[in-house]
């Protein structure tokens, strides 16, 4: 299934401002690094509907991704 492109958009933006509060990187570091990610490489191409996750999920896998 694939996500509406300005939700799609929205979401995004609620991850990477959460992903910067939990690793305490700047928004753009964070932008920089959300769009260098394989999770958003997976939500931009509707695998396993990682879009219907939630918003911490998706940060807490960001975060893990950053390790």
């Amino acid at each position: 299934m694939e996500a509406n492109k300005t939700i799609l958009q929205m979401k995004y933006a609620r991850i990477v401002k959460l992903f910067a509060e939990l690793s305490g990187a700047s928004l753009e570091d964070s932008l920089e690094f959300f769009y260098d990610s394989y999770l958003y490489k997976m939500m931009s191409e509707g695998i396993a509907d990682m879009h219907c996750r939630s918003d911490n999920y998706l940060a807490g896998l960001l975060m893990d991704e950053r390790k």
